[in-house]
């Protein structure tokens, strides 16, 4: 459990982090040492108001626990820009030269975003220098790479986005010229053809001029080498240079095959006392046509799958206005510029914290803040996905991205742009991307040795026909493909290079990585956060869903209903709750503090506050200890014990109060009690929460998928029966009164019993939880960020429960794509490649010609990626029961 609380966020450099030591007790908390205070050695940690943790675990279990940050530190990836990755192959043969380096642990290689992530060794010490050996290694072998350097600029980031974007829109743009310049040959070359077609459908057309040229054996050959050097330049040259590097590719299959025909038609050609009448030049001119004509259609179809990326990117304001004002200006502080203030242009990562800024209406915020003067109307639809605008006005709080719609605001950074809500996410995104499936390993380990194994067959084949299979079959010869003459060679040849270019490990690389892409893409626009193919695949098979009450069940956003004392007024209980609760971050301890505020009361000065999640807060006040939590821990606090008809009367009193609100069935109620030293329980207030509108919806539609719900809470019997009672969860799946570490160890159990849990919550108190379930799903509220986001795979950026529907429909979804990809690309080659080799034309008199292998190949990788597309018309659950 240990190494799960080290995902939380570290705390500032100023902050202390101790073991508990008899120094600590008696300095800070002297009563502590005349046990009027008693802990549970089981309970796993304290948390100090300022960042200090009073851990209770075991020597040995803090040795572990250091040497899991020293792992967590070492297992750091570091990114590497790859280009020049083609197929399959290429990613098999990049992730090769990573690998066969010592200090590797492991590597995960994307063609699309063209990345790699490579982590280390834990006795590697990482360095610039580290990543750089490892991009030189990669450009050697013939793929350019480069270390990207971490914390790049918001700026930066996008401007090495829209680079790539634009890079692929160039290319594609040269691809259609290389297709229009390729088609044109080819129609040279078919015209031919043309004649005889035409006669043999009664249509009769004069010989001569044209129609012979086109006939010279002599005229085709120069429109194969115009096809070679010309449109299929680039793609020969890249296939010699992959030989040469010991990594051949798709274009190494395609250029040997395109060569091979060329070449011996060539030798014919020259040599006709060798008589081997295989003049066949138009097959390498059809072929480097199909063959471009579907790289271009795959090209589009890429550029396509990224532009959900591109839509995030979009609201990335790279520049600012940034506002300065005379300190001594007399202007009105509502003002939004005033007459001597001066506004600059600066990039977005010149920002700091502090800092004024105007925006104007029409634009992106650049960063979070608050407004300091100014009214309008804001689009945050981005972020939560209401269409309608939101008012805006001084102390509202603004989110990057979001577009200004109405009046000039002049806000206050509270956040730099690298740290922004909408770089956040789109950090994420890139980092989810870097992250394969597991399942992506299967293609893989067929993709590495693909093209090692197609040139071997290729070499049957023709070895096979030309030796054997002419004389065992010689009715083969009169098939077209032998040529008028039915020669071996021609036979041989073209069975040969068909199975070089029907063969497609660019439908085994892209199948994995396309559908990843576009769901992790259209999932991070459309408010879920998912980290990762990995967390894809596994959220994809889960089969049961722990939900946590406070916060993710209910609203988060509690309030005060009622509050009742002991022999104090009610103020005076809710002053010292308030002052203990004032540094926590729970929505109940919010809920106190805010009520305290709404009625102006003073709350008194308090000395180190300590916090243990899941159960209460402890401080002093006035010298004497007071607690704030549930019934069981208040009371154990203390050594003096309330009579069982003071807390009769306490529930009395407590309970005449909410009778006379107007609280309906839709809310949670919540009892916290206060204790002080010497007295023990002196009061205790009544929490309500409203259940979130679609939380019934949320656990109806999961059960329906068939995925068993339970529910977790720390919270009373009482009041999590009647939430799970509205929601309609069993009560026998129904958990009350559950520390963190028994959330943990329930987790622990289903997953022991072959389920696979998914867990839901919000707070600090989930986060171990979170971090053991095999997918951890976060809500994340006012978009802040939490232990819970830390430890989660999953986040729910515009806080709606509905959503962990919505990111299971989609993980299912695009996990169905992944194999539909793979079983079609697995299947293609297992049934293309034997018919290439000419396996039905003894029986059937049926072969592939060398153009009609290139077509198919191209179709291939089209399919793979038409069909990742697909993805996008994926309907949220959401939308479809708003419907």
């Amino acid at each position: 459990m240990a190494s799960n609380l080290l995902r939380f966020p570290l705390p500032p450099p100023s902050s202390l982090h101790i073991r508990p030591s008899k120094f600590l007790v008696n300095r800070c908390f002297p009563r502590l040492r005349r046990s009027r205070i008693r802990r549970h050695c089981s309970r796993p940690f304290f948390l100090v108001s300022n960042s200090v943790e009073i851990s209770t675990q075991s020597f040995e279990s803090t040795e572990s626990s250091i040497e899991s940050v020293k792992s967590i530190t070492s297992d750091t990836p570091i990114l590497l820009d790859v280009s020049g990755m083609m197929c399959g192959g290429c990613v098999a043969r990049v992730k090769s030269v990573l690998m066969s380096d010592d200090r590797v642990a492991s590597a995960v290689v994307n063609m699309l975003t063209e990345t790699a992530a490579v982590k280390f060794k834990p006795e590697v010490e990482v360095t610039a220098d580290t990543a750089e050996s490892l991009a030189k290694r990669l450009t050697e072998s013939g793929f350019e790479a480069k270390r990207r350097v971490s914390g790049m600029g918001v700026a930066e980031n996008v401007k090495k986005w829209k680079e790539m974007v634009s890079k692929k829109e160039d290319l594609l743009v040269k691809s259609r010229n290389r297709v229009a310049f390729a088609w044109t040959l080819v129609a040279l070359c078919c015209g031919s053809h043309t004649s005889h077609i035409l006669h043999s459908l009664g249509i009769h057309i004069a010989h001569g001029g044209i129609w012979d040229l086109l006939h010279n054996s002599y005229v085709k050959g120069g429109l194969a080498v115009g096809a070679l050097l010309g449109p299929g330049r680039e793609l020969l040259f890249d296939g010699i240079k992959a030989f040469g590097k010991r990594s051949p590719n798709m274009n190494s299959l395609v250029g040997l095959g395109s060569m091979a025909a060329f070449s011996i038609s060539l030798i014919s050609l020259v040599n006709p006392e060798l008589e081997w009448d295989a003049s066949f030049f138009d097959e390498p001119v059809m072929l480097l046509g199909f063959v471009l004509l579907g790289r271009s259609l795959e090209e589009r179809a890429k550029l396509q799958a990224s532009t959900d990326m591109n839509e995030l990117l979009s609201l990335i304001s790279t520049q600012s206005r940034l506002v300065i004002t005379s300190s001594d200006n007399n202007t009105p502080v509502d003002s939004v510029l005033s007459s001597d203030s001066i506004c600059i242009n600066v990039s977005v990562d010149d920002i700091r914290v502090g800092d004024s800024l105007l925006v104007l209406p029409g634009e992106t915020f650049p960063v979070d803040g608050s407004v300091l003067a100014g009214r309008s109307v804001v689009d945050e639809s981005m972020l939560t996905g209401e269409s309608l605008p939101v008012f805006k006005e001084e102390g509202c709080s603004v989110s990057a991205g979001t577009i200004n719609w109405d009046g000039p605001l002049r806000i206050k950074a509270s956040s730099t742009g690298s740290n922004s809500t909408i770089s956040k996410i789109v950090r994420m995104v890139e980092d989810a991307q870097g992250n394969a499936a597991p399942v992506q390993r299967l293609a893989d380990a067929i993709a590495g040795p693909f093209v090692y194994t197609i040139m071997s067959l290729s070499a049957m084949t023709f070895a096979f026909w030309y030796y054997v299979g002419s004389h065992i079959f010689p009715d083969v010869l009169l098939n077209d493909i032998a040529g008028p003459d039915g020669d071996a060679l021609a036979l041989s040849l073209k069975l040969a290079v068909d199975v070089l270019v029907v063969s497609c490990p660019c439908a085994l690389g892209l199948a994995t990585p396309t559908a990843i892409l576009i769901g992790t893409s259209l999932g991070a626009k459309r408010g879920y956060l998912i980290r990762g193919g990995d967390v894809l695949e596994r959220l994809a098979s889960i089969d049961c869903v722990a939900l946590d009450k406070t916060g993710t069940l209910t609203e988060g956003r509690p309030v005060v209903s009622g509050v009742a004392s002991l022999g104090y007024e009610e103020q005076e209980v809710l002053k010292m709750a308030a002052a203990v609760e004032k540094t926590a971050t729970h929505p109940i301890a919010k809920a106190i503090v805010n009520e305290a505020e709404s009625l102006n009361l003073k709350t008194p000065e308090t000395r180190g506050q300590l916090t243990e999640p899941g159960f209460g807060t402890l401080a002093e006040i006035d010298g004497r200890l007071v607690a704030v939590g549930s019934l069981e821990w208040v009371s154990d606090r203390f050594l003096k014990k309330n009579d069982s008809s003071d807390m009769v009367k306490l529930e009395s009193l407590l309970d005449h109060k909410l009778s006379n609100t107007s609280s309906t069935s839709r809310y949670s109620k919540t009892v916290v009690y206060v204790g002080r030293e010497g007295e023990g329980i002196i009061g205790a207030i009544a929490i309500s929460d409203c259940l979130r509108q679609d939380a019934e919806f949320t656990v109806a539609r999961l059960q329906e998928k068939g995925i068993k719900t339970v529910l977790l809470s720390g919270d009373r019997e009482g009041a999590v029966a009647t939430v799970a009672k509205n929601v309609g969860i069993k009560s026998e799946s129904t958990n009350y009164s559950l520390s963190p570490e028994k959330k943990f160890e329930f987790i622990s159990n289903l997953q022991s019993s072959g389920h696979r849990v998914a867990m839901v919550g919000d707070g600090i108190n989930d986060a171990p939880s979170l971090a053991q379930a095999d997918v951890g799903i976060a809500l994340k509220i006012e978009a802040q960020e939490n232990a819970a986001s830390n430890a989660a795979s999953v986040i729910l950026v515009r806080n709606k429960l509905s959503h962990v529907v919505d990111a299971l429909s989609l993980a299912q979804a695009t996990m169905s794509k992944v194999y539909q990809n793979l079983a079609w690309a697995i299947a293609y080659n297992v049934i293309s490649i034997p018919i290439a080799a000419g396996v039905l034309l003894p029986q059937y008199d049926f072969a592939m010609t060398p153009s009609l292998s290139g077509g198919l190949m191209a179709l291939s990788s089209i399919f793979v990626v038409s069909n990742s597309l697909l993805l996008q018309l994926h309907k949220s659950e959401t939308s479809k029961n708003s419907l």
